[in-house]
């Protein structure tokens, strides 16, 4: 099975090359946006299996982004796993429970901890299609 397209939506530059260094290590195929409008223009131009969202962004935060995709229907189903540094449990059980994202990953994180929930979220979504 050919291993999965993951787009990295993140206003640092140097996270997305860490979080790229961590999956193509995997074989994964990572593509970096730099802020949430190019995230978005990405996801139509790519169809991404997954989408790692930071919450912080200037401009068009990762709320913004996730609610947007959610309204177009070639974008809704793909799943999300939100990447930030948000560590509040509050944080995580609204995102997780209310906005119904696939995963959330802390930051800082161990390149385990992303390994393991991006497998995780990819065995799920493959099991259910």
């Amino acid at each position: 099975m050919p291993k999965a397209k993951i787009l990295c939506i993140e206003d640092e530059p140097q996270m997305i090359e860490l979080i790229k260094l961590i999956l193509e290590s995997k074989g994964y195929e990572t593509i970096g946006a730099i802020g949430g409008q190019a995230g978005l223009e990405a996801m139509r131009r790519e169809k991404p299996d997954l989408i790692l969202l930071d919450l912080m962004m200037p401009e068009m935060d990762g709320g913004d982004v996730f609610y947007a995709m959610k309204e177009e229907v070639e974008l809704r189903d793909i799943p999300v796993i939100v990447v930030t540094a948000r560590a509040a449990p509050i944080d995580k059980v609204l995102w997780v429970n209310v906005a119904k994202v696939d995963g959330y990953v802390t930051k800082p994180f161990g390149p385990k901890d992303l390994l393991d929930t991006v497998e995780e979220v990819l065995a799920r979504t493959r099991k259910s299609q």
